[in-house]
């Protein structure tokens, strides 16, 4: 992830694909449209806030006084040749309470609203900066069919699967021969509004998260590897708060 400097960035050029994965056209992106700088410790503090709040923050344990047991002395002090002990509900015996346990709480905080927008501003222009967007020229899911939706992905994983690393020559005779497997990709799915036909067909794919892009945060873009795009969820990110444009539409304005 690059680091956010006072010089402003340049303009980025992403390849638009169709779905067999070859290039029909190119788009430019201006970093200034998602803010034209990153900072780390706010999205730091933005993915921090989302996983807190996901928190059930429902542990519980019983402490000295909930356990089950009698609070008498087990025997007197002195006199026994044993150690001195107290109750048996004492956390230092076996079956007592727990000293400072953990009780059920809430773990929820927020950020203010322009910080957390401006963190999502960042995670995405991160992505286009990595060169982890993929933008599609048009993806119309016109009934609930999961192959038709898995082969695209199945094109895009074969063409940005990233390379395994070769072994260095002379580690096979010191070390025995280990399989490396190949990380998987993640993907987040943009849409330009909520698609109940894409989302179902795709919720059973691993590693796939459909959400439309109004609804995009910081921690599903960066959690996700790669960010996949039409033109007209591009468009939506762009003008958050114009009307979503179809693709139809998209595709002519380009």
């Amino acid at each position: 992830m690059s680091t956010g400097t006072n010089e402003p960035l340049a303009k980025i050029s992403v390849a638009v694909l169709n779905r067999e994965g070859e290039e029909v056209g190119r788009v430019e992106i201006d970093p200034a449209a998602f803010g034209g700088k990153i900072n780390r410790q706010l999205l730091q503090e933005a993915v921090l806030m989302y996983r807190a709040n996901q928190r059930l923050g429902t542990h519980s344990t019983l402490r000295r006084g909930e356990v089950a047991g009698s609070t008498k002395k087990l025997f007197r002090q002195k006199g026994t040749g044993n150690a001195r002990v107290g109750t048996r509900r004492t956390n230092k015996r076996r079956g007592g309470g727990t000293a400072k346990g953990p009780k059920p709480r809430d773990y929820e905080y927020h950020l203010p609203k322009k910080a957390v927008r401006a963190a999502t501003r960042m995670a995405i222009l991160s992505k286009f900066l990595d060169n982890e967007v993929v933008i599609l020229d048009d993806w119309k899911v016109e009934s609930v069919k999961t192959k038709p939706v898995a082969s695209v992905f199945q094109t895009l994983t074969k063409k940005f699967s990233p390379p395994v690393e070769p072994t260095p020559e002379g580690a096979e005779a010191s070390n025995p021969p280990r399989t490396k497997k190949k990380p998987r990709l993640t993907w987040l799915v943009g849409t330009p509004q909520y698609d109940k036909n894409f989302y179902l067909s795709a919720r059973n794919l691993p590693n796939v998260k459909v959400l439309p892009a109004r609804e995009f945060n910081c921690y599903t873009v960066l959690r996700q590897k790669r960010l996949v795009l039409t033109r007209a969820s591009l468009e939506v990110l762009l003008n958050p708060t114009a009307e979503p444009v179809s693709t139809e539409a998209a595709a002519t304005a380009s």
